[in-house]
């Protein structure tokens, strides 16, 4: 495809084969390598959390939710792979510089700072030895990749095109930020443009789709956004919803509605139900706000997170609250693009 093997020539996307067979001589076969295999030799794809159901059922958790681009015609699970390997490669430059620049020192679960900025040192003058200055560089990528796979779990969900990484329960990790920093580094050219990730949802909390928990994890997070001084917000206050309801189709809907025991359940699925709702949260968390679709100072995003192996009627949501710098408004509130206002994504 044109434009993958030049941006991809560092990660190797030809490799090399060596033919020993016949005549003494070797011949050296190039062979390219598929677009998902590009990253496979520095960056393998951890393996997923089969506790996550019971985990989404038990705690709310914070993370990242990755969607794909669709103008890349290839299998889906294949896409996929490369977005998980790409995602594991931003997040591994972006996260120890949010833990040095925002939290040094209180982030013990992800283990990152200290695996990154460890060095060993000449027992006699605590100076770094020639060979190791040589080997921080080249080594450094790998080792913080690891790091994040090791603080991240990577989750199995049943819609293609989507990457969902959480952290473990408890962290103190903020994803608005980290992505507020991919988005930094990619302006000013310290991160190239990604090719498999279209968009970074972070995502503040989960909880289960009932009207009470949804309209208290709103409100809580609506106080926090509220409550920090550098947000600097008008009165009345703006605010604006979006919803999107991943992988519950029509079908699925009926079927839901049918298993669960839960009457509000699939009233909680109607886009106009929960924008209420959400809008009613807002409200009782800051009384003097207002809806404004076009220019908002808060935006809630709420997600329905398709996830494999959760028990029937049993749906848990994502929830942001974000400031307007890391949205988009038009054609619908959504979490801005990494790859440029024409990209398009499931």
């Amino acid at each position: 495809m044109p434009g993958i093997e030049g941006e991809m020539a560092e990660s190797g996307e030809l490799q090399k084969e060596e033919n020993n067979g016949g005549g003494g001589g070797g011949e050296i076969i190039a062979k390219e390598m598929k677009p998902w295999e590009q990253h496979s030799a520095v960056i393998s794809i951890p393996r997923f959390d089969y506790n996550a159901p019971s985990s989404f059922l038990q705690h709310s958790l914070s993370g990242f939710l990755i969607t794909c681009p669709i103008r890349f015609c290839f299998v889906s699970t294949e896409r996929e792979k490369s977005a998980t390997k790409e995602a594991i490669s931003i997040l591994g430059k972006v996260i120890p510089e949010y833990i040095e620049s925002y939290d040094s020192g209180t982030l013990e679960e992800c283990d990152a700072n200290e695996n990154i900025k460890r060095r060993k040192l000449s027992p006699v003058e605590g100076e770094a030895t020639e060979n190791e200055l040589s080997n921080i560089e080249s080594t450094s990528s790998g080792t913080a990749d690891n790091s994040i796979k090791q603080a991240l779990a990577l989750v199995k969900v049943t819609r293609s095109g989507l990457v969902l990484f959480t952290f473990p329960k408890g962290s103190t990790c903020d994803p608005v930020r980290i992505v507020s920093l991919v988005n930094q580094s990619l302006e000013s050219g310290s991160l190239k443009r990604p090719l498999w990730c279209n968009r970074i949802l972070p995502i503040q909390a989960t909880c289960r789709l009932n009207e009470t928990e949804v309209s208290s994890t709103v409100s809580a997070l609506v106080r926090k956004f509220v409550d920090d001084k550098s947000n600097i917000l008008s009165k009345p206050l703006k605010f604006a919803v979006g919803y999107n309801r991943r992988g519950i189709e029509e079908t699925q809907m009926k079927t839901i509605k049918g298993s669960s025991s839960d009457p509000n359940l699939y009233s909680l699925l109607d886009r106009n139900k929960c924008f209420s709702i959400v809008a009613g949260a807002v409200k009782e968390a800051v009384s003097d706000s207002t809806v404004d679709l076009k220019s908002p100072e808060l935006c809630v995003l709420v997600e329905l997170l398709p996830l494999s192996g959760m028990p029937n009627g049993s749906l848990i949501t994502a929830i942001s609250v974000l400031s307007r710098d890391l949205v988009d408004t038009k054609p619908k509130l959504c979490i801005k693009a990494l790859l440029g206002s024409d990209s398009k994504a499931k």
